[in-house]
Parts: C-alpha cells; sequence; structure tokens
C-alpha cells in the first residue's frame, strides 16, 4: 500500500493541481483567512472594478469545509484522475482544453441573470463526473452502501441526493449542461456527422503535452467487467 505522499506524487498533473488548488483556497477561506466574497464570480466587479482574477478564482472554492467539501474533493480524485489516466491518457493537453472549454462554457452560462452562480467549482467537477459517466457508463457505483447504479446514472442520482439534502442543485445543473455540451461536440456530433468542430487549440499543446493523431478517435473507454452492452459509452445506442 502506498503512501499519502506517493499516492499524491502519482496523479496526474492536470488534476493533482486543481485538485491542490481547491483544497488550498478553501482552505484559507475556511480558516477566515480569505472572505470568499472577494474570489466570487461577479461580472460588476470584474468590467468595472477590472478583477479579473474572479473569473479564474471562481472555480477553486468548493463550499466551507463539510461533507459536501469532501465528496467534491473525492470526486476530482477518482473521477477526475480516470479520466485522464485513462480516456485522456498520454493526452494531457486534450484533457486540460476540456477543463478550459467546461469553464468558458460555465462563466457563459452563468452570465444569464437567472443562471447566474457565485462559485464554479462544483459546476467544474459536476462537468467532469458527466463526461466520465458519458466514457464509462457500465461502471458499478454503490451509493452510501444501501444502492448499486451504473454510472450512467451517477450526475443524475448525485442531483437528486443534493435535492433530499437541501443542498442548491444549480451547481449541479450548471456542471451537467456543460459536460453534455462539450461530450456532444466532441464525441455525439462527430459520430452522427463525421465532422468535429470542437479541437484542442495549437496553443494548448505548449503547456501540455502533444496528443497523438486521431488519438480521440482511438481513445475508446475500457469495457468494465462483468457488464452487459447498454450504456457501452461513446454514444453507443442504448440497449435493453
Amino acid at each position: 500500500m502506498s503512501s499519502p505522499g506517493e499516492y499524491y506524487q502519482s496523479l496526474p498533473p492536470i488534476t493533482k493541481a486543481y485538485g491542490t488548488v481547491c483544497l488550498a483556497v478553501t482552505s484559507v477561506c475556511s480558516l477566515k483567512l480569505l472572505h470568499p466574497a472577494y474570489i466570487a464570480l461577479i461580472y460588476e466587479d470584474v468590467f468595472y472594478r477590472f478583477q479579473v482574477w474572479r473569473l479564474f478564482t471562481s472555480f477553486f472554492f468548493l463550499g466551507n469545509f463539510s461533507i459536501n467539501f469532501g465528496i467534491r474533493l473525492l470526486m476530482i480524485a477518482r473521477y477526475g484522475v480516470q479520466l485522464e489516466q485513462a480516456t485522456f491518457d498520454r493526452r494531457t493537453s486534450d484533457f486540460l482544453w476540456m477543463m478550459i472549454f467546461g469553464g468558458l462554457t460555465l462563466l457563459g452560462l452563468s452570465a444569464i441573470p437567472f443562471l447566474w452562480n457565485p462559485f464554479l467549482g462544483i459546476s467544474l467537477v459536476f462537468m467532469l463526473l458527466y463526461v466520465w459517466s458519458r466514457e464509462f457508463p457500465n461502471a458499478q457505483i454503490n451509493i452510501y452502501g444501501l444502492l448499486n447504479i451504473k454510472a450512467f446514472y451517477l450526475p443524475w442520482t448525485m442531483l437528486a441526493l443534493d435535492v433530499i439534502f437541501g443542498s442548491p442543485i444549480l451547481p449541479d445543473l450548471l456542471g451537467i449542461i456543460a459536460g453534455h455540451f462539450y461530450y456532444f461536440l466532441t464525441v455525439l456530433h462527430p459520430l452522427s456527422t463525421g465532422k468535429t468542430y470542437l479541437k484542442t487549440p495549437r496553443w494548448v499543446y505548449k503547456i501540455g503535452a502533444p496528443a497523438p493523431v486521431n488519438s480521440r478517435a482511438a481513445a475508446q473507454p475500457e469495457q468494465q467487467p462483468g457488464t452487459g452492452s447498454a450504456f457501452r459509452g461513446r454514444s453507443y445506442r442504448l440497449s435493453d
């Protein structure tokens, strides 16, 4: 069994960096060393007071220390890591672009008054969860030791649990919308039309590792043992 330090060092770079910053920012805010209002997404402050950092910092606050915060951090550590290590294996730039595209989509959605949310960290985590659920739809997930479900239904199950426990559902919904938008443009639409409109920009490759040729088409999600043909990912038709 590896030590916590060895486990941390083994994490893929983008997920490790994002999770670490989220933990650091949330810790600073929870310890009252920084008020969350200074990092919240407030468009008036961005455009009229030139506080452009708010466009970035709003993605790193996951709420004060609580069970929900721990769950969100574990979602990054499990689903984000598996996405980066499996679906986006040796395609760090593509994974980074997915995160950037998700962030831009969430910023656009939050510009709509009735969809505005001051903190987009939970939404970005939910986007990772949604994309993971589409890439590994047959994975079996146990919910609090009470219920086994296919991963395909996990985002909606987590959304339902937030409703039951009285947590805001807007961040979850925004993440699901952003995740589906990305998945539609990179998987569903190319499969149905043969055309890909959303590609990783060249400048992103200067930050991450170059992607192999036709990597998106070649990167098929690994089938989970003991599962049937339904929800095979990559937009296969649902059987049964």
